[in-house]
């Protein structure tokens, strides 16, 4: 039986919070106990005389302050725990997060017992402790060896001596730019392009010089009439499930693109989270133009982001070497137990086995994006966890983050992604940080409303 009896605190800036301190208040008052339901949403609304998606703002900002949670085809319930949930919240941090671009966890790949079990394997088998010594910056010949076997499905002759270990694509993305870039050189890249690499540029100094692009990414004769008024030092490309735009680069487009590259002798720097999540991925430029080429593979996207670890391909055994040589300088090595570890689930099959669970997963959470926003203009990857959405008319990017950030919900303007002096009016929504789908559709919906808000409520409110 449900105990709660529906009220609003008074005085609440939003009701949706006006909601949730009503539960924080009868909770502290010993009105309501850990382990009692709360009513359903419809009939809390039809209480309050409020909205639906009132209540499931409210019910999500009770989660996440670690007052409630739900149990799947029995309610919501008040945490048995309360201190040690209240423990786990960020103070500040949104109720609802669709900015972080990270992969879901679906329960089938079961991380908590398998990272631990990994773990405990490695350093239990002889000579397991030399997983905890200093390693060479490139990466043990082991790991090599392991990378070079992953990779060698999508990049034919690659060989361990031209892999070198880093510590996440970013970190992998810092060390080649500081290989091949000078501050005041330029890089190509994307009119919208992957935030990391505009933080590298203000870091080093370098400039970006933007390239139009349509709904299939970069266009080659953008590229072309860069390199014919001044060629870059380099050119930055994300070629499939493109960030933000999720766009994947056409064959031909990439044979155009390696062969300008080449004309014009300017190296290609080729960051590949998303392909393996793909069903036929494409040939990568690596595979196209392999002495131009600095391919950068991580398991961040298909299997976790929490090992760390990125491989990158370079031109050559001695371009190699002096990436490590940077490595060496910025963090030494990668953690050598992570490194175990990637090897170790790339030899037994679980990097395809988590990479499959993530692509389904994706699939799904795709399906309930279509469905609850099909009507807005955005495009998606079926395989990927995340959608480039045009603003309507009636709201500017800015302002609409803005409003989404007092209603609790975060996203990520265009402005974030923009290399050129003009911000796209688009937001990247992210799929994969809520836990599962019913807390995914609750935000969409959410965030549909919001959407659907017209836009001088903003400017009434403030």
């Amino acid at each position: 039986m449900s105990s709660w009896k529906p009220w609003l605190v008074e005085g609440s800036q939003l009701k949706y919070r006006g909601i949730v301190e009503a539960i924080e208040s009868d909770l502290k008052a010993g009105l309501i106990q850990p382990g009692d339901r709360l009513p359903p949403q419809r009939l809390i609304a039809e209480v309050l005389s409020v909205d639906l998606t009132t209540v499931t703002r409210a019910f999500n900002e009770a989660r996440r302050r670690g007052l409630v949670e739900a149990n799947a085809g029995r309610g919501t319930f008040i945490r048995r725990r309360i201190e040690d949930a209240r423990a786990i919240g960020v103070r500040g941090a949104p109720a609802v997060d669709l900015s972080m671009n990270i992969p879901p966890q679906p329960a089938s790949a079961n991380l908590k017992r398998l990272i631990p079990e990994t773990i405990s394997t490695l350093l239990s088998e002889p000579h397991g402790l030399l997983h905890l010594h200093y390693q060479e910056s490139t990466g043990s010949d082991a790991d090599r060896a392991a990378a070079a076997a992953w990779l060698s499905r999508r990049i034919e002759q690659v060989r361990p001596a031209s892999i070198v270990l880093a510590s996440g694509a970013q970190s992998a993305l810092f060390a080649i730019c500081e290989c091949l870039l000078s501050p005041g050189d330029a890089i190509a890249a994307g009119a919208v392009t992957y935030p990391g690499l505009k933080a590298v540029a203000r870091q080093r100094g370098f400039t970006i010089r933007p390239l139009a692009m349509d709904e299939n990414g970069i266009l080659p004769q953008a590229f072309e009439a860069c390199c014919d008024e001044s060629p870059p030092k380099s050119i930055y490309i994300v070629p499939a499930i493109d960030n933000p735009t999720t766009a994947t680069l056409p064959e031909d487009r990439r044979q155009e693109i390696a062969a300008i590259a080449r004309r014009f002798g300017v190296s290609i720097i080729e960051d590949d989270p998303y392909s393996v999540l793909q069903f036929n991925p494409l040939a990568p430029l690596a595979a196209l133009a392999p002495e131009l080429t600095w391919h950068i593979a991580t398991l961040s996207k298909c299997a976790t982001p929490a090992l760390r670890i990125a491989y990158v391909v370079a031109p050559g055994a001695a371009q190699a070497m002096r990436l490590a040589g940077v490595i060496r300088a910025v963090n030494l090595m990668v953690p050598p137990i992570n490194a175990a570890v990637a090897s170790r689930w790339i030899s037994t099959g679980v990097v395809d086995d988590l990479t499959v669970a993530i692509r389904e997963e994706n699939i799904a959470r795709q399906k309930i994006a279509k469905t609850i926003l099909g009507s807005a203009k955005m495009a998606a990857d079926r395989c990927g966890h995340h959608i480039w959405l045009k603003m309507p008319p009636q709201w500017g990017a800015a302002d609409f983050v803005d409003h989404a950030k007092r209603s609790g919900m975060s996203v990520v303007p265009g402005a974030a992604f923009a290399t050129g002096p003009g911000e796209p009016e688009a937001i990247r929504i992210s799929l994969g940080v809520a836990p599962d789908r019913d807390t995914l559709s609750d935000a969409l919906k959410q965030f549909a409303q919001l959407l659907a808000e017209p836009s001088v409520m903003v400017k009434a409110i403030v």
